[in-house]
């Protein structure tokens, strides 16, 4: 199995910054994609933004310009730096992350999601 664990949620003033962490843990082969999505109370869980092996980044239209994702591969960590944040901006943030584990004959697609860490933008 592969575990996610996220770090970095906080409560903060509107137009303050905060980087989000998460860890892959496990018998991993390989991760595709990592991402981070979120989901405020009421709504659907929805990307916040993702990036593949090879560094290409997807970005939602409401934070782009704003946060910036990153990732460590030799770590299996990802990252996102969120600047200019806003109070629409709180919700869970979830880490989720896609690839292959194991391996050999024991190989197997994942598709892992974190606990999530919660993000409260307000004055």
């Amino acid at each position: 199995q592969v575990r996610l664990v996220e770090s970095g949620g906080a409560l903060v003033q509107p137009g303050g910054s905060l980087r989000l962490s998460c860890a892959a843990s496990g018998t991993i082969f390989s991760i595709y994609s990592m991402g981070w999505y979120r989901q405020a109370p009421g709504k659907q869980r929805e990307l916040v933004a993702i990036i593949t092996s090879g560094g290409s980044t997807n970005y939602a239209a409401s934070v782009k310009g704003r946060f910036t994702i990153s990732r460590d591969n030799a770590k299996n960590t990802v990252y996102v730096q969120m600047n200019s944040l806003k109070p629409e901006d709180t919700a869970v943030y979830y880490c989720n992350a896609a690839g292959q584990g194991g391996v050999g004959s024991g190989s197997y697609q994942f598709n892992s999601w974190g606990q999530g860490t919660q993000v409260t933008v307000s004055s």
